[in-house]
């Protein structure tokens, strides 16, 4: 993986749409006294270069009836299970992140569910169902505190 060398435009660049993606090219020509089009060709350079991997669109999971976060340490039976085991957690929706990690767990994932019985169905019959898992450690987020993108 090869780090891209950007300049201080490029970091005011993201820096304004990480705080607001829809923010038009207009208003960050005028912000950083440059064209319109030299935003656009910044911002097109950076998704080239896999910097802007997409926009996305925030959400507040509990105002959706989304009211139980928890985060699940899995244990393989041996590493060589990995891809087959990741390839199980995509198919379960309330998967949110996995992370492979080193350490006490192989694999980190982030749950989101409507209820503390919809996290025992999902881990109970669909995490833990896999036979490739041979152990998993569950933390129930209480709250959220600190939720921030990267600074630049």
């Amino acid at each position: 993986m090869q780090n891209h060398q950007i300049d201080n435009l490029d970091k005011k660049i993201l820096s304004s749409l990480i705080e607001d993606a829809r923010i038009p090219y207009a208003e960050l020509g005028k912000r950083f006294k440059v064209s319109p089009a030299t935003i656009h060709v910044r911002i097109e350079k950076l998704r080239a270069a896999g910097i802007i991997t997409g926009t996305s669109l925030a959400v507040e999971p509990k105002k959706l009836g989304y009211d139980v976060c928890c985060y699940i340490g899995i244990t393989l039976k041996s590493a060589g299970a990995y891809p087959e085991v990741i390839e199980h957690l995509k198919q379960i929706e309330e998967v949110v992140e996995a992370h492979y990690t080193t350490g006490k767990f192989s694999i980190f994932i982030k749950i989101r569910c409507h209820s503390i019985d919809d996290l025992q169905w999902v881990l109970i019959g669909k995490i833990q169902s896999n036979q490739q898992i041979q152990a998993t450690e569950t933390l129930i987020s209480l709250q959220n505190p600190i939720q921030r993108n990267i600074q630049l």
